[in-house]
């Protein structure tokens, strides 16, 4: 039994890593004002651009070893592009968040299968070799007693990275004057712009660092648990990454911690036949299990969670 939820480690990390991106770029939306119910769309725009990209690289000689990581960097870019659709939607055109959220998720997947169509005539990609490969073992780490065998041993890169950005989102937005601002315009807007601070422009920064760590999150989710993009690739991932933010409290802390807990209840759902007792359940039943938390977590700590006070609503200059 010990051994079973030790080997659980490196799948459940693997299925944390993109719903904490993820959720880190809902973070920066949602503390700037804007709720990016989009993620799951961006996330989808950007497993397809990683997915053709890895494709059409890995044969490449030169740069074929490194596919899997410039397919991240042409996923982060794809979905800072997408975002602008929603920054001009919500910020500058002052439609309804939640509305223009959703359109642009119901928009992702049809135009990334109509690209697919075009590019590789069929309704998804063609598959990749490799995408991103697990880490064998990491020197020194990999032989502490257990802590070894859980982080450091067979496991995909893209959970350190996740950690790196959880850092790196944390010093920015509590520990400088930009993170300050980009708070204050989530708080109070109006009282934000009364000192100077451009609620617009900081807006627009926060769906767009949004939008590009939801293109990441995408990548990572394709190029470690698939060999293609499909139209189901990303499989409500992005709103199980919404949910992650408001289990961890809008921090980036939380959002760790929450996305750690969702990818053990989609791991359990994967390695439940192995336990006793549990094997002798449908299958089925554990299929859902990473929803149904997903579910049981928000009734329980949504009515504990008070998010950004100024999030969803639309700025007005005029208004006061």
């Amino acid at each position: 039994m010990f051994d079973i939820i030790i080997g659980m480690f490196p799948s459940a990390m693997m299925v944390a890593a993109p719903i904490i991106i993820a959720g880190l770029g809902g973070l920066f939306a949602e503390r700037s004002g804007v709720v990016n119910i989009a993620l799951e769309g961006i996330m989808v725009v950007g497993a397809f651009s990683a997915a053709t990209t890895c494709y059409f690289l890995e044969s490449n000689p030169v740069l074929g070893s490194y596919a899997g990581w410039i397919s991240i960097l042409v996923a982060m870019v794809a979905g800072f592009v997408y975002s602008i659709l929603l920054g001009l939607a919500a910020i500058n055109m002052k439609a309804d968040q939640t509305i223009a959220g959703t359109a642009l998720n119901l928009l992702a997947t049809g135009l990334c299968v109509f690209f697919c169509q075009i590019i590789f005539d069929q309704q998804r990609t063609l598959s990749f070799s490799t995408g991103i490969s697990r880490i064998k073992k990491v020197p020194l780490l990999g032989d502490i007693p257990i802590i070894g065998d859980m982080l450091f041993k067979d496991i995909y890169p893209t959970i350190y990275l996740a950690i790196f950005l959880v850092i790196v989102v944390y010093i920015f937005a509590y520990k400088t004057a930009f993170g300050l601002r980009l708070r204050a315009c989530g708080e109070n807007p109006h009282a934000a712009a009364s000192v100077g601070v451009s609620v617009y422009k900081m807006r627009w920064i926060g769906v767009l660092l949004s939008g590009l760590l939801a293109g990441i999150a995408g990548a990572c989710l394709v190029l470690t648990s698939s060999v293609q993009f499909t139209a189901t690739s990303i499989h409500g991932t992005g709103f199980i990454a919404l949910a992650a933010l408001i289990f961890g409290k809008w921090s980036p802390w939380g959002v760790l911690g929450a996305g750690v807990f969702f990818g053990f209840s989609s791991a359990l759902g994967t390695r439940a036949s192995l336990i006793p007792v549990l094997n002798q359940i449908p299958s089925q039943f554990f299929s859902c299990i990473p929803y149904v938390l997903t579910i049981l977590a928000l009734v329980v700590f949504s009515g504990r969670s008070v998010g950004p006070k100024a999030s969803g609503q639309i700025y007005d200059a005029g208004e006061r």
